[in-house]
């Protein structure tokens, strides 16, 4: 009976989802389904594709998203654009393919990966922060549990992981650049809370610096 009950809800949520825009959905749109508790799943359609859903408090996640095969590698969010697949220029030569795969595996530009990663720890992966977040990508420890990272010293776990998230907090804030990089920074409960990038003076400069770094790879690459 429980079981189905959660169905029940579940099904009317994607339903009031996929009536609405399903771009600009989180958990706090469809409080009914109790979302914010583990386990819970919602699917959602547009015109392109069929995503299923997991939620960890108010972060969504997609575990998994059919689209056409005639869909292109680039996705459009607002104005920016984001592209898995392309080329990475100034990077260190041994982090370059952990960085490409991770980008085609979770869907994310490598460029804004690498803008992360130089920003994160100049490309130390032994760096460790003043409150405990480690490695190339600079995860937390429940961060790095979450994702299913053991070691955040190994660089490409630790890459791959680090590239999982900005996939799914691009999910959680519909691909906004700014939010996105602002929740990395500071947390996506700072950027719910104060609806926009919060007022601390590290995280808006992280936001300009590696929204500078990301832009000016995009824009050299456009210059060939």
């Amino acid at each position: 009976m429980r079981k189905a009950l959660v169905i029940a809800v579940t099904l009317a949520a994607a339903t009031t989802i996929a009536s609405a825009d399903t771009r600009k959905f989180s958990a706090a749109d469809v409080p009914a389904a109790k979302l914010r508790k583990p386990g819970r799943v919602v699917i959602s359609n547009d015109a392109t594709k069929i995503t299923a859903w997991r939620f960890a408090g108010n972060i969504r996640e997609a575990l998994v998203s059919l689209r056409s095969l005639r869909r292109a590698a680039i996705s459009s969010f607002g104005g920016m654009r984001y592209d898995s697949n392309a080329s990475l220029t100034a990077v260190p030569a041994h982090f370059s393919p952990m960085i490409a795969d991770a980008a085609r595996t979770h869907g994310v530009d490598p460029r804004l990966v690498a803008a992360v990663v130089r920003r994160e720890s100049a490309w130390n992966p032994r760096a460790v922060s003043h409150v405990g977040a480690g490695g190339l990508m600079q995860l937390m420890p429940a961060t790095a549990e979450y994702l299913g990272v053991t070691d955040v010293f190994d660089a490409r776990q630790n890459i791959f992981g680090g590239t999982r998230y900005l996939r799914t907090l691009l999910d959680t804030f519909n691909g906004d650049l700014d939010l996105t990089l602002a929740a990395y920074n500071a947390g996506p409960g700072a950027v719910q809370r104060y609806k926009g990038i919060p007022p601390y003076r590290e995280t808006r400069a992280y936001v300009k610096a590696v929204r500078a770094t990301y832009e000016a790879s995009v824009a050299s690459a456009r210059s060939f």
